[in-house]
């Protein structure tokens, strides 16, 4: 999914989750526009993560637009629940195909689904990696099911950055968080992720979205050349992960063979980790 990186006007302004992780949960106030004025923005008390997926899941649709960039087809929502206005993102991509040919290659059991970006987002959860991921929950709009989360109020995406010859002000911090990206990826097997799905917010905050191709069922590595350090503490949590646990916050939304191929992965992962450790020393490796 290509997104747009334009501000959504009724989308709560200047909102950014810490980049210390806690629980994947805001920590700061927020301005969103009020309903009784969508013109003004007011402040607003602090919404857990549960109240996040409550909004999502039960408030109304006022608007929809389709977005300007993607394959999926993913559309803008305005919510409100009578008190505040949100924006959100909403896309319903089911596809599978038991055999996918491409030049040079084959790809079986291709599936692009609406599932995986929920699976994304509760994995990423699990690792603590819940505030790079915004929150995304099931539902249902037109008839169609499909997968919503917030509308991240992103000023750039990874391409524009690049058109734009734009640099962090902090790189080292920067380059970390593209470090906690690339190793989530490896260990969901996204072949998608790409400059559009990766969103920049005016405080350079990276956020990921569009999972709906990831999970597939190799465990070879993918992109390990982006693997070159590691958050101390998501190393840990990878060691400390378990399947069992896995299989039950992702369901319904991965198989038990998808499940086991993420923890397959979550092994190379490790080894490989620990190899680059060995070879370059843990203060080379570990931040």
């Amino acid at each position: 999914m290509k997104r747009t990186a334009s501000i959504l006007l009724v989308l709560f302004a200047g909102f950014a989750w810490p980049v210390n992780y806690r629980a994947g949960y805001p920590t700061s106030g927020q301005e969103i526009a009020s309903t009784a004025n969508p013109g003004l923005a007011t402040k607003q008390t602090v919404l857990s993560e549960e109240e996040f997926r409550e909004f999502l899941k039960t408030a109304k649709v006022l608007d929809s637009k389709p977005t300007s960039k993607g394959i999926t087809s993913p559309v803008k929502l305005t919510l409100s629940d009578g008190q505040r206005t949100m924006g959100a993102a909403f896309q319903s991509v089911e596809i599978y195909r038991p055999r996918t040919q491409h030049p040079g290659y084959v790809t079986l059991e291709f599936r692009d689904s609406y599932e995986y970006d929920i699976a994304a987002y509760q994995l990423a959860k699990l690792l603590g990696l819940g505030d790079m991921i915004p929150v995304t929950v099931e539902y249902t709009w037109n008839g169609k099911q499909g997968a919503m989360s917030w509308w991240v109020s992103a000023k750039w995406d990874e391409e524009d950055r690049h058109k734009l010859n734009l640099q962090p002000p902090d790189e080292n911090a920067w380059n970390k968080q593209l470090n906690r990206m690339w190793v989530f990826s490896q260990l969901i097997n996204d072949p998608d992720r790409n400059e559009t799905n990766m969103l920049i917010t005016e405080d350079w905050k990276l956020w990921m979205i569009d999972f709906s191709r990831a999970f597939r069922l190799e465990t070879d590595s993918k992109n390990s050349q982006h693997l070159v350090m590691c958050d101390r503490q998501l190393l840990q949590n990878l060691r400390q992960l378990d399947g069992a646990q896995v299989l039950e916050k992702t369901k319904p939304h991965l198989t038990e063979k998808e499940v086991k191929a993420v923890m397959a992965r979550r092994d190379w992962i490790v080894a490989y980790c620990e190899r680059l450790i060995a070879e370059k020393g843990e203060e080379k490796v570990l931040y």
